[in-house]
């Protein structure tokens, strides 16, 4: 029997698996129907999994901001670094005009280069005129490298164009798979996680969502609804070894890897708004236990995908007109903290079903990841 305001999204897969709710966890905050970043009126997610043999375990998340239909039209944005120790493509100019029009593509840290001309194939397929302007999509990585043979070359630009043509509304995949599928969390398996939180405003109702690909954390770290847990399931750590030592000649300490964030929201948002979204983005990443490492590298992007006219509008041409000026509605400053509230209540849940929607994962050179022991996980939550 689902609580009052609890609906089956909220708690479990589509498939049926458990996500962080449905083990019962207690979490705050009011979750849209979904419970996903999909939640925000024309956001689109779609994956390619790449599971081959024994050494390909990686893949290809793909975020439509506005849809399939609305790329090109740009939202307010804005993004934040914890640790530089990572990448994301597109950042100087959302930081230069506050805001970006092109997709969102997640992978490994040696696809970059590949995602980003998938992108820009797939603008030149589906919207060929907008393809005659420069393109600067977003792609961002975490390292996948424990699991997936890295240097493969495995993800190619058709793979990123899938997973774009895959993009739709509905329920997120979460766990290992799409971008996530070779990435381990508090050194069980990680990846995708997803969550949104719907704001109360005058007689309004806005949604705050996050999308996490998560490959952070130290076990002892792990931290589950204010509970540390990690020292209790600090057994089965096939990561907690000499493999790093035998394959790269040093051994990084616990904690490396990374983290990507986006956080969608359908308030009006100032780009300088969705900057400091982005900025909470950590708080609720703590609340599961990390303390940040130099080896992870944390990167994060908020936008808002209100209707705001002017925002990077195409080139004029000739002088301007007497009316051309930009227009935007926006919460005022003072009326922020139930979003950032939101942020790191959607952020921390996101990371949570990352870890619960999962399995064992064996890739490379037999190294595995083990799953959230999610049993063990409910008798130390008491």
């Amino acid at each position: 029997m689902l609580g009052k305001g609890v609906t089956a999204s909220h708690t479990h897969t589509t498939d049926g698996r458990p996500r962080a709710r449905g083990l019962g966890i207690p979490l705050p905050g009011l979750p849209g129907p979904l419970n996903a970043i999909t939640d925000v009126p024309g956001v689109e997610v779609g994956t390619v999994t790449l599971i081959e043999g024994d050494a390909v375990r990686t893949g290809v998340t793909a975020i439509l901001p506005r849809g399939r239909s609305g790329v090109g039209r740009p939202c307010a944005a804005g993004w934040h670094s914890l640790n530089g120790n990572g990448e994301m493509t597109g950042t100087t100019w959302i930081e230069e005009s506050g805001a970006f029009n092109l997709p969102i593509v997640l992978s490994n840290t040696h696809a970059v280069g590949a995602c980003h001309l998938g992108a820009v194939s797939w603008v030149n397929r589906v919207h060929p005129q907008l393809a005659k302007q420069w393109l600067l999509p977003v792609c961002a990585e975490t390292w996948d490298g424990y699991l997936n043979d890295i240097n493969g070359g495995h993800v190619r630009p058709e793979h990123a164009e899938a997973a774009l043509d895959a993009a739709a509304s509905g329920p997120v995949a979460e766990g290992s798979v799409g971008g996530g599928t070779g990435m381990n969390c508090y050194e069980f398996s990680g990846g995708n996680g997803t969550a949104s939180r719907s704001v109360a405003y005058g007689s309004h109702a806005f949604t705050v969502a996050a999308f996490v690909q998560a490959n952070f954390g130290a076990r002892h770290e792990l931290t589950v609804a204010g509970r540390h847990v990690g020292d209790a399931l600090a057994d089965d750590n096939p990561l907690d070894s000499d493999w790093f030592a035998a394959d790269l000649g040093v051994r990084p300490p616990p904690g490396a890897g990374s983290v990507i964030v986006i956080v969608a929201t359908d308030a009006p948002l100032l780009p300088g708004q969705c900057k400091a979204v982005a900025r909470r983005v950590p708080l609720g990443l703590a609340r599961t236990g990390t303390t940040g490492s130099h080896f992870s590298g944390d990167i994060f992007l908020a936008f808002s995908t209100a209707d705001a006219d002017g925002l990077l509008s195409a080139f004029p041409l000739g002088a301007p007109a007497d009316d051309e000026f930009g227009t935007m509605s926006f919460l005022p400053w003072g009326r922020m903290d139930a979003f950032y509230a939101a942020v790191v209540q959607s952020v921390e849940e996101a990371v949570l079903n990352a870890l619960v929607v999962n399995q064992d994962m064996t890739g490379r050179d037999g190294h595995r990841s083990p799953r959230l022991p999610l049993e063990r996980l409910q008798q130390l939550l008491g």
